[in-house]
């Protein structure tokens, strides 16, 4: 499934359109899969996806607000029951 919450191809924080990674909102536990069924994915640059210190995959905070945020996107057309079980954790509270 494409993207429910990019319609572009860039960087979801600074924008570039070189050198993009394809990054799933929730990974882990099987939770990739289910970010890939429900459109929870995002492109980042390389250096924010796991290629530099800031990227999410070695920065919990900002791993944390993009969790977040794609579950703000999941609650606009699915309940929060709904996102608990499937990805079996609430990131919001």
């Amino acid at each position: 499934m494409k993207s429910i919450i990019q319609k572009e191809k860039r960087c979801y924080l600074c924008g570039t359109t070189y050198n993009l990674h394809e990054h799933h909102c929730i990974h882990g536990s099987g939770n990739r899969k289910n970010s890939e069924k429900y459109g929870l994915k995002i492109w980042l640059c390389a250096a924010h996806h796991n290629m530099s210190n800031y990227g999410v995959h070695n920065d919990a905070k900002l791993d944390l607000e993009i969790k977040q945020m794609a579950q703000r996107e999941f609650e606009k057309t699915h309940t929060r029951e709904e996102f608990m079980k499937i990805f079996g954790k609430n990131y919001l509270d």
